[in-house]
């Protein structure tokens, strides 16, 4: 008897001991922790999801704004690098304004003057950002906690029920977004939304991209292609007017590869109004997710991101307005351009532009968008 209890003990001390000394992620061992994001916020839990696939990569999104917090993918030496900016703890996304990694809604980008019109009334909404709405104003989905359903191992799903006259817009919304970690290395993002009175929608992730895996570098050295023939120009408020203006011949073209660095500080009007790239391109793959809408590459890591979407245009931003004082994951304050950003999109104020696709959304419609992050690592020549 004696003999059988000193057994179970110590088969209860291995197992205790095994469940110890189970790895943990490689989020986790460079510091993003799950417990740093558990609380309960709008009257509901808050926490860290992690998405792995069968390479080793990972990418951890919190139901706090759908935000992701972290990919991690391997450089051309194997090594695991989080290739996005971000925060190690939910007080921090709360209280540190920004828009790393999250979820945008109801109309990602701006519209002039915070109003549109729609079936002959008008609707005013925040005035957040020179005058426009931006984001969907100060209670856009970035600040929104959604209900989070892991569903396996590479699958999560979040869901928001948005209601009629928040922010102004009309119509309560029912918004889907999954997130799939499949095993070509590939974030699909997937947007579904239904309404029960006409409005506007227009949804898409901000997350910050540093293909060095290093926040504290900036991305100027990063090869971009983006297979766009014009933008929508702005102004010195970076709003749009309804035009498109060709990149053929001006700092703006990116149809064949290049360093971001190259022409950004090029004496150009459209770099002087957005402070360097902040503009939507306006893309020639025609919403086919077959074809990729753009490619950018470390030359340091040779990590490579390809995007495809089923969206018309992409706002491709620089991290212009990063300044160092925000302090990100590992300690790490991000400096200037140490970041771009490649939001797939319909157009900034379409709703007031009548030749831009239309971002109207009606009852007993569904609205659809998805957008594939392919991760992949070019050799060294």
């Amino acid at each position: 008897m004696k003999t059988m209890k000193l057994l179970a003990a110590v088969v209860l001390s291995a197992l205790m001991m095994g469940a110890c000394g189970e790895k943990k992620s490689t989020a986790e061992q460079l510091g993003v922790k799950g417990e740093n994001f558990e609380d309960t916020l709008q009257g509901k839990k808050v926490g860290l999801f992690t998405l792995r696939n069968k390479n080793g990569m990972e990418v951890q999104v919190t139901n706090y704004g759908g935000r992701i917090v972290a990919i991690l993918v391997p450089d051309r030496d194997g090594k695991m690098r989080d290739v996005v900016l971000g925060h190690d703890s939910l007080a921090d996304y709360v209280h540190i304004d920004g828009n790393f990694g999250a979820l945008i809604g109801r109309y990602g980008n701006r519209i002039a003057n915070g109003r549109f019109t729609l079936d002959g009334k008008e609707y005013q909404l925040p005035q957040n950002n020179y005058g426009h709405c931006l984001h969907g104003g100060d209670v856009g989905y970035h600040h929104r906690v959604w209900n989070g359903n892991q569903m396996d191992d590479q699958t999560l799903a979040l869901t928001l029920t948005d209601e009629d006259g928040t922010a102004g817009f009309p119509g309560t919304l029912e918004v889907k977004v999954l997130y799939t970690l499949t095993d070509n290395n590939e974030l699909k993002v997937e947007y579904t939304a239904t309404t029960d009175k006409p409005t506007i929608v227009n949804l898409t992730n901000h997350s910050y991209f540093n293909l060095n895996g290093d926040g504290a570098t900036d991305i100027l050295n990063t090869v971009m292609t983006i297979n766009a023939d014009a933008i929508t120009p702005i102004d010195s408020t970076f709003m749009t007017d309804g035009t498109l203006m060709k990149v053929e011949g001006t700092p703006m073209d990116f149809r064949k590869a290049k360093a971001i660095g190259q022409d950004i500080n090029a004496d150009f009007a459209q770099l002087k109004n957005g402070h360097g790239y902040d503009h939507n391109y306006v893309l020639t793959t025609g919403g086919d997710l077959q074809k990729v809408a753009l490619r950018a590459t470390s030359p340091a890591t040779g990590i490579t991101l390809e995007l495809m979407t089923t969206e018309p245009g992409v706002q491709f931003y620089v991290g212009n307005f990063l300044d160092g004082k925000v302090k990100g994951k590992y300690g790490i304050a991000y400096p200037r351009r140490s970041a771009f950003c490649v939001e797939p999109q319909h157009y900034p104020n379409s709703p007031n532009c009548k030749d831009y696709p239309s971002t109207v959304l009606r009852p007993g419609e569904t609205y659809s968008s998805t957008t594939i992050y392919r991760f992949s690592v070019e050799k060294k020549k």
